[in-house]
């Protein structure tokens, strides 16, 4: 007989997470296509894998959204200043073209511009991107011809951003990956992922995420840096990592992230701040500058009050207000019966910015899309949430085609674009509350309702706490009635006779 060492142990491995079977959204969607996936379908036994799928999805439904941008492709950028509006097809990145010197080949944050904007008010990282689709763009023709080219160049690099996006999310839970659909068929993603370079950021930040469910804290840490110096949002990802390190006693993993984004994002922007220090400084002053402006709460205050905040005073309040959110956040960290999943305090600092911030650019939600997945992976809030994304997409322009259609006035007028502005706050603030008594009531979280404790959260998987605060050492009693899988730190119960 062999040995006991030589006989193979039987390990039960649990199934990957069936959407169809788990969500009833999901499960009445699948009739489209022939209904759920039975129980005896072998996953992932051919070249058509979940991972694989949901990239070409992302990727077709990326195409349908320039072909939404198709009316301003052919004239609305250029003919007519509320065209691009009424047709709801509007793109920072054909008028920046121009606009920021691309066309006449100047260089970001060295030259100075003409006009108003004296230099490029975007990141390093986000410049670097747009100045290598420049490079990329055929120089002769009609200026309109080369601003069609630009766009084209970059939707093609932004689409590469998409499908990296996908399939970051597919994989950062790795039981899940049908939950990229979730990114790749959001409407709200393909109808903003061209109108500014938000998704190199978005991409970046999703593969930090991947990273860290890995357990490669420093990978992590520098792909982090890479993303807050495409875009400043990321950054705040270190605010919740620190919160639960510190709950579970993981210090040595939060400072190897923490150095790996200091380094990485000092790599990419010291060159340009030791030469080109007013040109570099440019987004940050700019965005310390800026007035309330588009889709933000303080923009309804402003248009109906005969005496509006100034903007330093906005600015005060708007920090005072998400340094409050960050306080409920750790309080919420160190209370929680059970210690949060890294994708839930991401998406709500992240969604806590974004809701204080004095201006929401529509593609901004770009940036909550893969957070909001891993956060919670239901397809009924998610929907919810990406309806009222619409709405405030289709309100900006149709009130910008107003204001800018004369006395015709065509469009949505003020009132009707406050209700847009409301449609986007509820909409995020509902998604938010979600999260939150998932937070409170673990065993409604559909994550941890099939067995697992943060497989988005490397490290943090299945750690045992070391502080907590309040009752959060003592499970509430609702989960003594839980039926769903039960769950110790992330060690799931073996199901299987054999062992």
């Amino acid at each position: 007989m062999p040995s006991a060492e030589a006989t193979p142990t039987s390990v039960h491995e649990p199934d990957p997470v069936r959407p169809t079977r788990d969500d009833e959204v999901a499960a009445a969607a699948s009739e489209l296509i022939g209904g759920p996936i039975g129980r005896r379908a072998l996953l992932g036994a051919s070249w058509w894998t979940p991972v694989r799928v949901v990239a070409l999805v992302a990727i077709g439904v990326f195409a349908f959204g320039l072909v939404q941008k198709a009316p301003c492709y052919n004239g609305g950028w250029f003919f007519g200043a509320s065209s691009q509006y009424t047709h709801a097809c509007y793109s920072d990145i054909p008028h920046l073209y121009q606009g920021r010197g691309f066309a006449d080949g100047l260089v970001p944050y060295f030259d100075k511009l003409p006009g108003d904007m004296q230099y490029l008010e975007y990141p390093v990282l986000t410049g670097v991107f747009m100045e290598v689709a420049a490079w990329l763009t055929p120089g002769s023709g009609s200026i309109q011809h080369q601003e069609q080219w630009y766009w084209m160049v970059n939707a093609g690099m932004l689409m590469v951003c998409a499908a990296v996006i996908v399939v970051c999310v597919s994989r950062t839970q790795a039981r899940r990956p049908w939950d990229g659909l979730l990114v790749a068929l959001a409407p709200a993603f393909a109808l903003t992922a061209t109108i500014n370079w938000d998704l190199l950021a978005v991409a970046l930040t999703a593969a930090a995420m991947l990273m860290w469910s890995r357990s490669r804290s420093l990978a992590f840490g520098v792909l982090l840096g890479l993303a807050t110096a495409a875009k400043l949002y990321p950054v705040f990802l270190l605010g919740p990592l620190f919160l639960l390190c510190w709950r579970a006693g993981k210090w040595r993993d939060f400072g190897k992230a923490l150095a790996g984004a200091a380094v990485s994002w000092l790599v990419v922007n010291l060159p340009v701040m030791l030469f080109a220090f007013d040109g570099w400084s440019k987004f940050y002053t700019f965005s310390q500058e800026r007035g309330v402006d588009f889709g933000s709460f303080w923009l309804i205050m402003a248009q109906n009050s005969t005496d509006p905040l100034s903007t330093d005073t906005v600015n005060t309040l708007a920090t005072v207000l998400v340094l409050l959110c960050c306080g409920g956040i750790a309080a919420l960290t160190f209370t929680a019966p059970r210690r949060p999943r890294f994708a839930q305090l991401a998406f709500l600092i992240v969604a806590a910015f974004i809701l204080t911030n004095k201006v929401y650019s529509p593609q901004y939600v770009l940036w909550l899309v893969p957070l909001a997945v891993l956060a919670r992976p239901k397809w009924r809030d998610f929907l919810i949430w990406q309806a009222c994304e619409v709405a405030y997409f289709l309100g900006i322009w149709m009130y910008l085609a107003y204001t800018t259609s004369g006395d015709a006035h065509k469009g949505l007028p003020t009132d009707g674009y406050h209700w847009a502005i409301g449609a986007h706050l509820l909409g995020t603030l509902y998604l938010c509350v979600v999260v939150v008594r998932d937070i409170l009531m673990p065993e409604r979280d559909v994550v941890r309702q099939a067995g697992d404790d943060d497989p988005s959260g490397g490290v943090l998987d299945g750690a045992e706490d070391v502080f907590v605060l309040g009752s959060a050492a003592h499970p509430p009693r609702h989960a003594a009635h839980f039926d769903g899988p039960q769950v110790e730190w992330g060690k799931r119960e073996s199901t299987d006779s054999s062992l």
